[in-house]
């Protein structure tokens, strides 16, 4: 008998907002991936983790979250 192993899907959530990201391929040529927030289930992209290396801000006026690369002391 197999085990079946749930996937939990590890996400970031902040003010009722996900993290997203998705592959996107530039004029050049290269795939870059761009990450976003989202109340709502997107057309494309899928949840994901706080990426290494960045911080989690707040717009003041709308209240949306964002990401910030973190600075280097």
């Amino acid at each position: 008998m197999e085990e079946k192993e749930e996937k939990k899907e590890e996400y970031y959530e902040k003010n009722g907002y996900r993290l997203y990201k998705k592959e996107v391929k530039l004029r050049s040529g290269k795939v870059q991936t761009i990450y976003f927030f989202s109340r709502k289930r997107p057309k494309s992209g899928r949840q994901c983790a706080l990426p290494d290396g960045y911080t989690v801000k707040i717009n003041k006026r709308s209240g949306m979250p964002y990401l910030r690369k973190k600075r280097k002391e």
